[in-house]
């Protein structure tokens, strides 16, 4: 498609864009305009949504899965910013939650995204032959319940708010995000969408499971904190799975707006993977064959090694999460993070 746009905005900004042609009507897009420092992340970003693209577009789940419409580049005084052209979107689900009375989404409305999100996560897994590895409330967003909404905010929006940088006197501008209250009579119209593709993996290009060739695992570290799967902290590797364990663990904060593993950073704010006891709290310890192959993939280094939060160069995931977390019999190591069932 050919896409125009008027001006640069700041990255998930929306704006009006001109038509390339004469003949094609005005349209509003939202760019994600990429810091030249994670050039190589945004070209991954870019490619993988063209995989999402390539693969049944005419597929009725596909449209759960929000990926770029179009891209381009422009030149600024560090060099070239790919540019990622999208459908204009209300608000990330977090946002959304504020709507509603002590930040909880009506139960009909959650069961709706719930399936919503559900039909997204299967189309992605069994046709896109991949694996999100983000999902956060910051990563599902809720279109515009009306087309009208989005039409008066661009016919009346006022100057972008911005400050002037010390150093290099540049314009920062501040997103604007919020488009006002919902309208109840047409909140039927609005649907969850999974976005942010950056850190997503295709199966395929995973590491092949004992040989068998379509069988793939993932090695290294996924995951925001506090929905790690088990399988990444023990580096058992992983697949589509996780993320039906990582969206099973963000339902907490969908419905109840709380978090179900809340003891996961030390006191330094560092991500503590042994405080991940709390899974043991709830669902007891984990199969013996999942501490067997744990032990036994600890013994092979990663092919490339890979920095922690601390800044320590890892070679495998006991060094990236500062296992081991059970000893020889199988026990966990720090029985006292093991809080009374909840």
């Amino acid at each position: 498609m050919g896409i125009t746009v008027d001006r640069v905005a700041s990255p998930g900004h929306i704006q009006s864009s001109q038509p390339k042609f004469k003949w094609q009507l005005e349209k509003t897009v939202a760019l994600k305009i990429i810091n030249i420092n994670n050039a190589d992340d945004a070209l991954h970003e870019k490619e993988f949504e063209n995989h999402i693209t390539k693969q049944h577009s005419a597929h009725r789940d596909r449209v759960i899965l929000r990926t770029c419409m179009d891209d381009f580049e422009v030149s600024g005084p560090e060099g070239k910013h790919l540019c990622l052209v999208y459908e204009p979107m209300r608000e990330p689900l977090w946002i959304f939650q504020t709507r509603f009375v002590d930040r909880k989404i009506p139960l009909p409305i959650a069961k709706a995204y719930i399936y919503f999100l559900l039909v997204g996560l299967n189309y992605l897994h069994s046709e896109c032959k991949a694996v999100h590895t983000d999902l956060k409330l910051g990563n599902i967003l809720i279109n515009f319940e009306n087309e009208s909404i989005l039409t008066d905010f661009i016919q009346r929006r006022q100057p972008m708010q911005y400050k002037v940088d010390n150093e290099s006197g540049r314009h920062i501008y501040r997103c604007y995000n919020d488009f006002g209250p919902l309208d109840a009579n047409h909140i039927k119209n609005m649907i969850p969408k999974l976005a942010d593709f950056g850190l997503a993996a295709r199966l395929d290009k995973l590491c092949p499971r004992n040989g068998i060739a379509g069988e793939q695992l993932g090695i290294y570290p996924i995951q925001p904190d506090y929905y790690r799967a088990s399988e990444v902290i023990l580096g058992c590797g992983w697949d589509s799975k996780a993320d039906i364990w990582n969206f099973g663990v963000l339902l907490w904060n969908i419905l109840g707006n709380k978090a179900l593993f809340q003891q996961v950073h030390n006191t330094n704010g560092q991500y503590d993977a042994k405080s991940h006891a709390e899974m043991i709290s709830l669902v007891g310890s984990p199969p013996e064959a999942l501490l067997a192959k744990s032990k036994a993939m600890s013994e092979h280094n990663w092919p490339e090694s890979v920095t922690n939060d601390t800044g320590a160069l890892c070679n495998n995931a006991q060094e990236f999460f500062g296992g081991p977390f059970f000893n020889a019999k199988g026990q966990f190591c720090y029985n006292e993070l093991i809080r009374p069932e909840r």
